[in-house]
């Protein structure tokens, strides 16, 4: 397996403690990026050109560190890091989420404190943009794979796409996604999605 990182990265650095915990550092090689680059191979592996990503031995690319986290969890023989359903894995959850909250506060305030106030605003404007078309791009690639029964998958899509409807709307990000497009209107006129659309 290939762990795209960064050594500074909290969030990569979770993933080589979770495949370490598990027993599986020596099946992980790693692969230095700098993310902010975008290099090739690593928006191949990720869209969004964020670390961690994870190219698995089987060819699957595997991104965000709950995620390569939680793939790593089912294999190996250690303890489980991910508890199974009850009350000590939602709060492994709920204390995870706030640990990649507080790692997301902390990683904006380094990246926006290196530069002057107003190239570091349109800088990342600008990254987070391409970001965010990358990332559409790979969704309206795996249309066929939303249009199935509800996951968690799909629920966060749709969230995604509504948000930037209602923040974005202007950059029209669905213009040139036609099959995405068709999935998001009707899925968002569904009364369980529609009843919760910010307005």
């Amino acid at each position: 397996m290939k762990l795209y990182h960064a050594a500074p990265s909290p969030f990569a650095r979770k993933a080589r403690i979770a495949a370490s915990l598990r027993g599986l550092a020596d099946r992980l090689e790693l692969v230095a990026v700098d993310a902010m680059a975008s290099p090739p191979e690593l928006v191949a592996a990720n869209p969004l050109s964020k670390i961690p990503a994870l190219l698995t031995d089987d060819g699957q690319c595997l991104y965000d560190s709950p995620v390569i986290c939680e793939y790593l969890d089912e294999l190996g023989d250690a303890p489980r890091l991910f508890p199974a359903a009850g009350p000590a894995r939602w709060t492994a959850l709920r204390l995870q989420a706030l640990g990649d909250g507080i790692m997301d506060a902390a990683l904006a305030v380094v990246y926006e404190s290196r530069r002057p106030p107003e190239d570091a605003r349109a800088a990342n404007v600008a990254r987070q943009k391409a970001a965010i078309a990358r990332a559409l791009d790979a969704l309206e690639a795996e249309t066929e794979t939303l249009e199935g029964p509800w996951t968690i998958g799909s629920v966060t899509a749709v969230c995604a796409l509504g948000y930037l409807e209602f923040r974005l709307g202007v950059d029209n990000w669905l213009a040139t996604r036609p099959k995405l497009a068709a999935w998001y209107a009707k899925a968002s006129a569904e009364p369980l999605i529609a009843e919760s659309a910010p307005a």
